[in-house]
């Protein structure tokens, strides 16, 4: 295990050096040519969590159905709980996709002076 974790140490050492620079770059030429550097802004905090919320509780949800369907004897168990898994999981995706979607399409709405006051 070793041998492993010191060269891929070095190695996300050095790829995390190189990435830095490479960004420091971009973002000081985009500011050379005035264009906005806020287009590299990570997504929020509470989208994010969301996401991870919504998948998290669907995947939960899977499993206790994926049980249920096996003690009914309806499915297999590596059938089961993989593909209620994926199904549920997926379905959460979709879920916020749609209603990140229908956020943006309402936020494109607002008047400009309103939009820009939510930020």
């Amino acid at each position: 295990m070793g041998e492993i974790v010191g060269p891929a140490g070095f190695f996300l050492l050095v790829y995390g050096i190189v990435y830095l620079i490479i960004r420091k770059k971009e973002r000081m030429e985009l500011l050379r040519r005035g264009l906005d550097p806020n287009t590299f802004r990570p997504i929020e905090k509470t989208k994010l969590n969301l996401k991870y919320g919504l998948i998290l509780c669907a995947i939960g949800f899977g499993m206790l159905i994926a049980k249920i369907l096996i003690v009914a004897q309806i499915m297999e168990p590596q059938e089961g709980y993989l593909s209620m898994i994926f199904i549920f999981g997926g379905a959460s995706l979709l879920i916020y996709y749609f209603w990140e979607k229908k956020l943006a399409s309402e936020k494109e709405k607002l008047p400009n002076d309103e939009s820009q006051s939510n930020l």
